[in-house]
Formats: C-alpha cells, structure tokens, sequence
C-alpha cells in the first residue's frame, strides 16, 4: 500500500476586503498565485499547493471552508492577510472548518524599497498588521494552528510548512482508517487498553477485533505460487540463513512464513486496514507468530502493535504517512534493556521479533529461532542492526481524561561490541538530555513500553500533529530537567482536568 503524498493538496487562502479597489485587489491575487505556485514547487513540501481566490466577504470565506471540508484530498488551508481583512468576516467560515490551518505571516516582498515606499505600497502590503487581526480571531476562537513567520521563499518557513502538510496528511489518514485487531490485549497489561471509542470520537479511525480464525481462513487459502512469489522476494532482497535456503532443514518454516504473510496481506487489502496488532496470547491455528510478515507490511506502509496495541498501530501508521518518501526508516518498537556503564549508558530497542526493515542499516539476514514464549514453533524473522544518527521515540497513552504524546528525541549510536546471539533486529541509542533523566522523564508522565519509533519524522512533525488531534504532547528533549517537567506535567493535569473533567 504506498503512501502517496502528492495526491493531497492544501489551499493557499489569501484574506483581503472590497475597501481597496479592484487595482489593488488584482496585485494580491497575483502575488497569490506567486507565492502559491512557489510553495507548490518546493521540495519540502510534498503535496500539492493550491490558489484559491482572495476572500473579501463572509459568505466567500464561510464557502471556501466548506468546499475545504467537503474536498476530499484538501488536507488543509494555508491562510494569509496580504492586506487588512476584518476578522469578523472569518467567524463563520473558521467556526465551521474541520481541516487543519497553517497561518503563513509573510508578505510579498522581502526587502523594503526605502527610497521609494509610499502609500500605494503600503496599502498593499499590509500583512504585518493584517495577520495580526487573523491571528486574534483564530485564538478567540481557540482553533488550534500552525504559524509560520518569514519569507516565502526561505527554505526554513518551506521546511516549516514541509512539517505542517505531512503532519496534515497523517491527520487526514487517520480520518475513517480502520485498524484490524486480531485476538485481545495481552492478558493484565494496562498501557496497551484504552477506550476504542473515545480514540474513534477524537482521532476518526476505528479499531475492531476479529477472531485468529478468521485470519487463519486467509492463511490456509494461500496458494503455492503466492508462497513461491513470498520466498523469492525474501531470497531476493535479504540473505537467507542456510538451513532456510533450498534443501534447507527449516525451509519448511520459510515457507510457513511466507503462507503467513500472504494471508495476512490478504486479510488486510479485502478490508481496507491500515494496520493491525496481534498477540501471542491468542495463536490458535497458527504455526508460528508472525514475524516476517509483520516486518514486511510495516515496511509495505502499515501499522502494527504487537500484544494488541491498537493505540501504537495507529500511531506507526500516522508516522509511516509523516516520513512517506523522507530517508530514515520509521517502525514499531520498544525500549527492551539498557545498558548502565557509566561512561555511555543507551538502551537497546528491540522487540521479539517485529522491527520495520525500513530502519536496516545494511541487507537483513532472514534467520529463524526459538522464541521463548507463545508455545508456536520457530518463527521466521529479518535480522539487522540500525543505521546511526537522530531519531523520535513517540508514545500514545491514554490518561483518563484525556490522550498524552509523548516524544523522546534520541541518538542511535553503534553497539559498543557486535551482538551475534541476538537473533532480532535492534537499535541502540542515548536518549536526550541523557538516560537517566529521558527514562525518568518518560516514567513520570507515563509513557508505554510499546513506542513509534523514526529517523525519519521530526519532532516538528509531532508538536504540529498533536495539534490537529488535541493531544497534550510532552517533550523530552536536551533541555529536559525533571523539576520543570514535573511541574508542567502538574500544570497540565489541572487545566485538562478543567477543560475536560478529571478521570481515572
């Protein structure tokens, strides 16, 4: 399932009034469509950027968000003041609008012409106090929104923008998304629960349950060539282990394996998902947990939470969406152990065995291995270590009352010696400020075992799609320190609970 981002577009909203004229009213359309058709082009921005004609009345501004809501690949508006233009006019039309904002403060020109400049030009370029009217209405009417200040054509306010409509895009995925669950929550685990409807009520997406059999359905339908198919894409992009090559002893488990993920797939393209969870409490019928495949369709663009985490599914999903076409690869994950010299203590990220591919530093090496725990046999799995360099680690949490975001930035580092009887993929990184405090930090706002894990998605990213969802986001990053994040987390409970209602 690729994810496609040039199929979205924002629309570049020009704000102005009938005050100035129609000579007036004419340059700001074309300096508009400048500034649209630039934004448009530019690299960091990786959907379409769309002129919508100035808005100089209420019923223009309330029928342009309308069509915004209505339009399915509008993911956004981007808004700017070239001139004043009375925010009264922009009530209607904001109250009613369901997509998210960008409000770009710029003006046409960068640089001032000194000896020049008079009052024609003034009239015209008014954004310095147009955009604070626009900013006024839209925090009166407590919308959430991104405002980027600068120059147009600055790579930084692109790159800004660039973060926004993939952030956007990843909201606008989550709109109607349905998320397979196959068994239940890992039995007595508490982080992974959380009340479907609530997420489905705030987020749009949808998460249902369905029987192991009925997936076992798809696996046993499977046919010899749709297994032949598997195993030679698994021979031709990894190195297979020798006792899983041809004549192999286990290539029965390949193959086993390859059967999984073709009725896995299947089950997955029939119902439209966009990702799933299982768990190893519930295997009944089949042969082996699924790790390869769970490996490949997360690599494919879909989400995934192991021990039925529906939460960091969607959340590996709306990650997926965010990084579609960056480099640096994106993936479930979890902080496994750490290690506690002090000279460079980092954690080792792991997880059983379904870790993206997305995240190999070189060609994975398919192996298999005793897993410990399930009572299945064997499974298949693709083994790697992580490339180094920044990364996210993002939680999902449900705190009662309200949903919590919560973003470690990291720094994967090289193992400090090989790891050759590790039979799983792995990251090793430091988290920031360092891992005493980022561990602490994570532990006193509640942060999952279960993350997503990115080199590829931005902490930009996230605060802008926190935003757009209504998540309270909590950051660790190098200027963390465990008194202030008490105290915001402290300051925090109180005006949610305000705002909301305090839960349990």
């Amino acid at each position: 399932m690729k994810i496609d981002l040039t199929r979205f577009e924002v629309w570049f909203v020009t704000g102005s009034q009938q005050l100035y004229g129609d000579e007036i009213l004419k340059a700001v359309a074309q300096h508009s469509q400048t500034i649209a058709g630039t934004l448009d082009a530019a690299t960091a921005i990786p959907v379409r950027v769309l002129f919508k004609p100035v808005l100089v009345t209420p019923d223009a501004i309330t029928a342009v968000c309308q069509a915004a809501n209505n339009a399915p690949n509008c993911i956004g508006l981007i808004t700017w003041c070239h001139t004043f233009s009375p925010a009264k006019m922009w009530i209607n039309g904001l109250k009613q609008l369901r997509k998210p904002i960008a409000h770009l403060h710029t003006q046409f020109n960068r640089d001032l012409p000194w000896a020049t400049i008079d009052m024609d030009f003034m009239n015209l370029n008014q954004a310095a106090h147009g955009d604070r009217e626009h900013g006024f209405i839209m925090s009166r009417l407590r919308l959430n929104r991104k405002v980027v200040v600068g120059y147009w054509q600055a790579p930084a306010v692109q790159a800004q923008l660039g973060a926004w409509s993939r952030a956007a895009a990843a909201w606008h995925d989550w709109q109607g998304a349905k998320f397979a669950r196959f068994g239940d929550n890992m039995r007595e685990v508490a982080v992974t629960e959380g009340d479907k409807v609530s997420a489905q009520i705030q987020f749009g997406y949808s998460v249902n349950g369905f029987g192991v059999g009925d997936l076992v359905q798809r696996v046993k339908a499977a046919s010899d060539r749709e297994i032949d198919g598997a195993v030679a894409a698994y021979e031709a992009e990894y190195t297979l282990a020798p006792e899983l090559r041809k004549k192999g002893a286990m290539r029965k488990s390949l193959r086993e394996a390859a059967r999984i993920e073709v009725g896995l797939r299947s089950f997955l393209q029939a119902g439209g998902f966009k990702g799933f969870t299982d768990t190893f409490d519930d295997l009944h019928g089949l042969v082996q947990l699924p790790g390869i495949a769970s490996q490949r369709l997360m690599a494919a663009g879909y989400g995934f939470g192991a021990e039925g985490d529906w939460k960091t599914c969607a959340l590996v999903r709306a990650l997926k969406v965010m990084a579609a076409g960056l480099n640096g690869g994106t993936s479930f994950m979890e902080d496994y152990t750490y290690h506690l010299n002090p000279k460079r203590p980092v954690v080792l990220g792991s997880h059983m065995l379904e870790i993206c591919p997305s995240l190999a530093k070189a060609k994975p090496s398919v192996e298999v291995h005793p897993l410990g725990i399930g009572g299945k046999a064997e499974p298949v799995r693709l083994v790697f270590d992580t490339p180094s360099g920044p990364a996210i680690n993002a939680s999902l949490v449900h705190m009662g009352n309200r949903y919590r975001m919560l973003v470690n930035e990291v720094e994967v580092v090289p193992p400090e010696q090989p790891l050759p009887k590790l039979p799983v993929a792995r990251a090793v990184w430091i988290p920031k400020p360092n891992l005493p405090i980022g561990a602490a930090a994570w532990l006193y706002a509640g942060g999952a075992h279960h993350t997503g894990f990115s080199q590829a998605v931005t902490t930009e990213m996230i605060e802008d799609f926190a935003a757009m969802a209504g998540l309270e986001l909590v950051v660790i990053d190098a200027d963390t320190k465990i008194r202030q994040l008490k105290q915001e987390l402290s300051w925090n409970e109180a005006a949610y609970g305000l705002r909301q209602g305090f839960g349990a």
